[in-house]
């Protein structure tokens, strides 16, 4: 039998610390799950590692990367046991390291959660016709709804000083919402509308922590759009 030999897998850091590295703040979520008695689940290491393989009906071979990572079960401030978790990637590229195949393969994912917000966000793959251009066109439709998001994202302003970073996070935090939590947090707002002789106010009757982001945004909309 083949020995695989593995090596542990070094992610990269999300982002590059321009000035000093600050220090992390005190992780609020880990302490109420240990101390209401929850399971947690705290992950130790990886390793990766690869082989080739041939399914029985295949002609040729497969390159299989192989991620192991090691996770320890707690529940309080016990150590119940330890568990290992191993993911399989199937590919036919022989060029990319391991590690490389992993990551693109974690890069992946917000393709797939695109795809599970456009079928169970705004519904766009419901299909409820009875032809494949009417579904076509329902699909397309429905998806002008995540669309919308997305441009809210994108049209959102930033207003340089105390406020970019926080406002650069704002945008970040709506291109990754969920189509159901913008659609209650942004959309779905009770706005009294009063009719005078030469305007017409809009009072919002309801305010969250995401209304003053709107409030940017409809300001931002007076301004012709530029590309």
């Amino acid at each position: 039998m083949k020995r695989i030999t593995h090596r542990r897998l070094e992610r990269p850091a999300r982002y590059e610390v321009q000035t000093q590295e600050r220090a992390k703040p005190e992780n609020v979520k880990e302490r109420i799950v240990r101390k209401r008695g929850y399971k947690n689940f705290l992950l130790e290491w990886e390793d990766v590692a690869e082989f080739t393989h041939q399914p029985h009906l295949c002609k040729q071979s497969y390159r299989m990367v192989v991620l192991r990572k090691k996770i320890a079960v707690e529940q309080g401030m016990q150590r119940l046991f330890e568990q290992y978790r191993y993911f399989f990637y199937i590919t036919n590229d022989r060029v990319g390291t391991a590690e490389e195949i992993v990551f693109q393969a974690n890069d992946r994912c917000d393709q797939e959660n695109l795809i599970e917000q456009l079928k169970n966000g705004v519904q766009a793959m419901r299909n409820p016709l009875d032809n494949l251009h009417s579904n076509w066109a329902y699909m397309v439709m429905s998806s002008l709804a995540w669309t919308l998001k997305a441009w809210c994202e994108l049209l959102l302003p930033i207003t340089p000083g105390r406020w970019e970073s926080h406002h650069r996070e704002e945008r970040h935090a709506i291109l990754r919402m969920e189509f159901k939590r913008f659609r209650s947090l942004m959309l779905r707002i009770p706005c009294q509308i009063v009719k005078t002789g030469r305007r017409i106010i809009y009072r919002i009757l309801s305010w969250n922590l995401w209304t003053s982001s709107l409030l940017r945004l409809a300001e931002a909309g007076y301004y012709p759009m530029r590309c």
